[in-house]
């Protein structure tokens, strides 16, 4: 079978009433885990270099991408979410790579958008977003997340590698928002001595664009084998909550729903929240309801596996939907990964994937 971008007329969900869940009962790990949430890398590529996810040194111009007939194509895409969504998942996001350098790429979100139960939304570089944002929203995207590791232009500049000016990034998020694909959450990667003094400024400059904004920050972590990892790099997200306190008063808010990876804080003075992500110092392996699809179709079951299962070959080779889902109740079924939990300075050292192969 040759995979394709193009999706026929024919091969496209009919609109009509989305049809129920084949089952009720959650798909549990062996830590009672639920499968809820299902992020979908449709690239390994990107048009950054970010220092922490694809170094320059490593994935420059002969690094070898996937080839096109490598990556799964939309309808196989599809095709796998049908079975997820079956099974309990709630939450899809389109990751990559960059996802938006995967072309036509609001095909896809029209197909993934039938099923108007699902959370759809797409983490990207805001690159270019201005240009994709009302394309997206029209194909029934519901909001987005945008990385941004500093509004230091220089600062900024340095950590995509790519000469990158941070203006153009803040310019798609607008465009986000005029459309409205809300809300914008924007991920900031903290790395000690390289970007941790933007972390005030950053805070109040999202506090006061207003409600539409959520600013998360994320602990510098071990994933994959080349980002240079070292725990001295790593700030504490307590040490961020107390930067943050000092200038702009915040408390503790509860979690909206089991297996939440960021840390909820408010403004006390209302103006907004701001959210932690701390895999590093404060795991949280035992809510983890997530599952990751690479582009080329291997499932991986932790951010910080070392091999995932292929479904790739069970989708081009004939298997049906209740093979796949077989081979899915089998490895979610099997699964016991708490990385954060036990990590050490050998585990660190573990040949993992690279993030940018399946997605943050």
């Amino acid at each position: 079978m040759s995979p394709t971008d193009t999706t026929s007329s024919s091969a496209r969900p009919e609109r009509g009433p989305v049809p129920p869940r084949r089952t009720e009962q959650p798909l549990l790990d062996t830590r009672t885990r639920p499968l809820r949430d299902l992020r979908i890398s449709v690239t390994d590529r990107c048009n950054f270099r970010c220092t922490y996810c694809m170094p320059k040194e490593v994935f420059g111009k002969d690094f070898q991408f996937l080839e096109r007939d490598q990556l799964l194509s939309f309808g196989e895409i599809h095709r796998m979410v049908r079975v997820f969504r079956d099974h309990g998942v709630e939450k899809i996001r389109i990751t990559g790579g960059e996802p938006l350098v995967r072309r036509k790429l609001e095909r896809l979100i029209e197909m993934l958008a039938y099923w108007d139960d699902l959370d759809l939304t797409l983490t990207t570089n805001g690159s270019l977003l201005e240009q994709k944002a009302r394309d997206l929203k029209n194909a029934g995207l519901k909001r987005i997340t945008v990385s941004l590791d500093s509004l230091d232009d220089a600062v900024f500049r340095s950590m995509n590698d790519v000469d990158f000016p941070v203006e153009k990034v803040l310019e798609g998020m607008e465009e986000a928002e005029r459309v409205g694909l809300l809300p914008i959450k924007v991920n900031m990667v903290v790395k000690r001595g390289v970007n941790d003094h933007s972390v005030v400024d950053m805070a109040r400059y999202f506090r006061d664009k207003g409600p539409n904004y959520i600013l998360r920050f994320i602990e510098f972590m071990d994933v994959g084998a080349t980002n240079g990892w070292k725990m001295e790099h790593v700030v504490p997200s307590r040490e961020l909550v107390e930067r943050i306190n000092a200038a702009m008063p915040i408390e503790s808010v509860e979690a909206n729903y089991r297996g939440e990876v960021a840390e909820r804080w408010r403004y006390r003075d209302g103006s907004g929240e701001v959210g932690f992500i701390s895999s590093v110092t404060q795991a949280f392996c035992r809510d983890c309801t997530r599952a990751r699809l690479s582009a080329e179709g291997r499932l991986f079951t932790c951010l910080f596996a070392t091999q995932g299962t292929d479904f790739r070959a069970l989708l081009r080779g004939g298997g049906d939907d209740e093979q796949i889902s077989r081979r899915l109740q089998t490895v979610w079924g099997a699964r016991a990964d708490r990385y954060s939990e036990i990590r050490t300075a050998e585990t660190a050292r573990l040949r993992k994937v690279e993030m940018s192969y399946i997605g943050g």
